[in-house]
């Protein structure tokens, strides 16, 4: 089945109306009716806000993660349009992608 892949950028101590970032991602992504969503953690990264690596302690909760969802381009796009409603300025990459089962 043709999808399409959605990840989301975020920090991992970033915090949207009282809760984790990634974690207000993933309860939208279901609310929206996605079949599921995972969020990984980096160990190191860069971006617009410069670079953010493990090995620095006082870095502790800049490292980035990445909330990714896979499902059909209706489904990713009312996510993007929660996103932007709920005020959330995020960096994003939509991706083709055919989804499937092996075996």
């Amino acid at each position: 089945m043709n999808a399409v892949c959605l990840q989301l950028f975020v920090t991992e101590s970033h915090r949207h109306q009282g809760r984790l970032t990634y974690e207000w991602l993933l309860d939208q992504a279901q609310a929206t009716g996605i079949p599921g969503g995972s969020a990984f953690q980096s160990i190191a990264g860069f971006g617009r806000h410069g670079r953010h690596d493990a090995g620095f302690f006082e870095l502790a909760g800049e490292l980035p993660v990445v909330v990714q969802c896979i499902a059909q381009e209706a489904e990713i796009d009312a996510l993007l349009k929660a996103v932007s409603a709920a005020g959330l300025k995020l960096v994003y990459a939509k991706l083709p992608a055919e989804l499937g089962i092996t075996g």
